[in-house]
């Protein structure tokens, strides 16, 4: 009986044990607990917003375009023919070299040549008839109407020989200038309607090039202003060009405007319709210049956070300029020896207080 009593003994003491100590442990815990609240507050203090700054200076930016393009003709011109009618001479093929009034394409005139003798005899009767009415009409033979009559007969015969003589003359064509037959699209024997395209002849003495330039750009060149140009069929070499027309207008979609330069003068081997590139370089003029991170833009426009001397920054609204590599100009919204930032925009918002640090230090907050 006794062997049986012992071990429930033993059972009951352990779980009681265990019960003194859990509330001990929780005791001591809110004790360390109460100790810290009394002595150094658990919260940290604020850390404050770094920002690195740059200072808004004086500075000349001069920047150079590079911008593609290809070769064309100053002095292209279509040839077409005013008269219809077959064609019996055509005298000239692409790459033949012709000049000023030299006649390439003749038609077959005999009809209107025909009608031109015609319309000449109508005339010399109509001249016959009013010589005679302004005779009888001294005489009292006939009326101031019948002189009249004559007379208006003389004229309608004089407008249809001019006519006649200019639709002769329309047979025959002529090069408008100097310059090299480019293309030839019909042959000796074909009848052509009026107006048909038959040759193109181009000056290959005067080459130019159209390229698209950014609006930021456009202010700083003008007509005259010296150019360069790469023509990648001749190699490396830079040829001399020179600006002669910027277009009025400013593409919307875009925003770049068309600019036209000239070779002068042009290199052996370059022709119509080559690849080229074409530098620009624009003039100088003194702007405030900040470095390009500190610009910002927002539903509002273009900023940037300026720095007061109470520690705060504020938002400028500016309006920028040319930008080029890592600085840009700022053309109005600040001061010369404004400090803006430059780094630590991550949570800045205007009339937050922050603390300058120097470049190495500096940290977006």
């Amino acid at each position: 009986m006794n062997r049986l009593r012992m071990p429930r003994v033993v059972a009951c003491r352990r779980p009681a044990l265990r019960t003194v100590l859990v509330p001990i442990v929780l005791l001591a815990a809110l004790a360390g607990c109460g100790a810290e609240s009394n002595g150094k507050p658990a919260a940290r203090q604020a850390r404050a917003h770094l920002v690195e700054l740059a200072v808004a200076e004086p500075g000349r930016l001069s920047y150079t375009a590079d911008r593609a393009g290809s070769l064309r003709a100053l002095r292209e011109v279509m040839i077409v023919n005013q008269e219809e009618g077959r064609l019996t001479e055509l005298r000239v093929r692409e790459g033949d070299r012709v000049k000023a009034g030299q006649v390439l394409v003749r038609y077959d005139d005999q009809i209107l040549r025909a009608q031109l003798d015609k319309a000449s005899a109508t005339l010399g009767q109509a001249e016959l008839d009013h010589r005679r009415n302004q005779q009888l009409k001294a005489k009292g033979f006939v009326s101031e109407d019948a002189v009249a009559r004559a007379a208006t007969n003389l004229e309608i015969a004089r407008a249809e020989v001019r006519l006649l003589q200019t639709r002769v003359q329309h047979m025959t064509i002529a090069a408008p200038f100097s310059g090299v037959v480019a293309k030839r699209l019909v042959e000796p024997g074909n009848v052509t309607p009026q107006h048909t395209h038959l040759l193109t002849v181009i000056d290959p003495s005067q080459l130019v090039t159209d390229v698209n330039v950014s609006e930021l750009v456009m202010p700083y060149l003008s007509v005259g202003a010296s150019a360069e140009v790469r023509i990648d069929a001749l190699g490396e070499a830079l040829h001399p060009g020179k600006i002669v027309r910027i277009h009025p207008t400013i593409d919307s979609a875009t925003r770049t405007g068309r600019v036209e330069v000239v070779l002068n003068p042009v290199p052996q081997g370059a022709r119509p319709g080559q690849f080229c590139r074409v530098l620009l370089s624009t003039g100088s003029r003194e702007w405030l210049v900040v470095p390009l991170a500190a610009l910002q833009r927002d539903a509002q426009g273009e900023f940037v956070y300026a720095y007061q001397q109470d520690s705060t920054v504020r938002r400028a609204g500016i309006t920028s300029g040319l930008r080029l590599a890592d600085r840009v100009e700022i053309r109005a919204g600040l001061e010369r020896g404004a400090k803006v930032v430059v780094k630590g925009f991550l949570g800045l918002a205007p009339g937050q207080k922050v603390k300058p640090v120097e470049a190495r230090a500096a940290k977006d907050s």
